[in-house]
């Protein structure tokens, strides 16, 4: 710690720590000691380990548990505004994603899903919902609508894979998407399912998929824990 700098004690124990976790010196599901002992043993006072802690938590790298103490958390997923599948991104990541299928039958398209698929309101389509996570930690709330016949996918091969693979697998190629990005509170619901509490802010993302005749093939709408997911946008300057 230089004590003789203008930028705060905490701050700099903070960043010091962050950097730990992500050069892997404080390993996923490690322990801190408690503040007093952090405190003592780098001579600070405890509330700036509190405050250089609280900064971390709510960054997301760290979560303090009753009767445990403070942990590190696996670093957030950054994921790419690109045409790509989460389980995918997740995998490339090292996070080793599961998938809990919720729910996989054909249904009646919606307005707002016979618009996104271009097929008449009321006609068949396929509805997957599903749970995914990251080392055994919830990360995404998924739902996808696809055109009936275009796949058939069985329940326990989606749980061992991402959808956009089965999709290629089938011999489509996927070529574009339109997709908006936003936020939103959690509901009672959905926040159960993410292990959050309710309230807790919530990325959404809505994205029409089309394959490479122009037909859309694909309508997700997903919810992601905003304390452990962002997108990264990449911008080009125009002349």
């Amino acid at each position: 710690m230089d004590r003789t700098s203008p930028v705060p004690l905490y701050f700099q124990l903070a960043q010091q720590l962050e950097a730990a976790i992500e050069n892997g010196a404080l390993t996923p599901g490690s322990l801190l000691g408690n503040e007093i002992d952090l405190a003592t043993r780098l001579g600070l006072s405890r509330p700036t380990v509190r405050q250089a802690i609280q900064s971390l938590v709510d960054k997301g790298l760290l979560i303090r548990r009753r009767g445990v103490g403070t942990q590190v958390l696996h670093s957030q997923v950054r994921r790419p505004l690109e045409l790509s599948s989460l389980y995918d991104d997740l995998e490339a990541a090292g996070q080793h994603p599961t998938t809990r299928v919720l729910a996989n039958h054909v249904e009646p398209a919606t307005a707002r899903v016979a618009a996104a698929l271009g097929v008449p309101e009321g006609t068949d389509v396929r509805y997957v919902e599903r749970l995914r996570a990251a080392h055994g930690e919830p990360m995404a709330y998924l739902r996808n609508h696809l055109p009936a016949g275009l796949l058939e996918p069985d329940t326990a091969r989606l749980e061992a894979t991402g959808l956009y693979r089965m999709v290629r697998g089938a011999g489509i190629t996927l070529h574009s998407a339109r997709q908006a990005v936003g936020a939103r509170a959690a509901t009672a619901a959905e926040a159960e399912l993410l292990a959050e509490e309710e309230g807790a802010p919530l990325l959404t993302m809505e994205r029409t998929t089309y394959d490479d005749t122009g037909r859309a093939v694909e309508f997700g709408s997903h919810l992601y824990r905003a304390s452990r997911y962002s997108f990264e946008f990449q911008l080009l300057v125009r002349a």
